[in-house]
């Protein structure tokens, strides 16, 4: 193996969570389709999507390197919500805790000298910076339009595309 058994563990509780995130960002998203928002539906959607494909990686890179895969349960995710604000708070703050993960992941790769494993997590490392960006800024949007004005968020999302 050319992996530690502890980054192996470590891994495998990331691999739980990305498949959590997918789960989440897939109620998010039909929170939003039912309040008709249909770009922040899609918007949500393709989120879920690539929370499951950065668990694929996870798992890829796992079985490359000679490594156990051990999915762990996964939380049932929230399902509704007080408002638009909130799912994207919420969305933000997990992002927020996905990047400690993948920052701890990357120092134990950096303490153990696993140079495959550092070359390999410097893409989540990297990739996180954008999806902080990303919520904040939606957070940002949908704050400045208020509940009562979602309807200009859809309009800014049109934009983003």
């Amino acid at each position: 193996m050319l992996i530690s058994k502890e980054l192996n563990a470590a891994i495998n509780e990331e691999i739980g969570r990305e498949f959590f995130a997918s789960h989440q960002y897939t109620n998010i998203a039909c929170y939003f389709e039912s309040l008709a928002l249909r770009k922040l539906a899609a918007m949500f959607h393709k989120q879920a999507d690539e929370e499951r494909m950065h668990a694929l990686k996870f798992i890829k890179y796992l079985t490359d390197v000679g490594a156990t895969v051990e999915i762990p349960a996964i939380p049932a995710p929230q399902a509704t919500f007080k408002s638009v604000e909130e799912a994207v708070q919420k969305s933000l703050d997990w992002e927020r805790e996905v990047t400690r993960n993948c920052n701890a992941l990357m120092a134990m790769a950096i303490e153990q000298k696993d140079y495959a494993a550092q070359d390999f997590l410097r893409w989540f490392v990297t990739e996180q910076v954008e999806e902080e960006a990303t919520m904040g800024t939606l957070l940002q949007v949908v704050k400045a339009a208020g509940e009562r004005n979602l309807i200009m968020v859809e309009a800014y999302l049109v934009h983003q595309d």
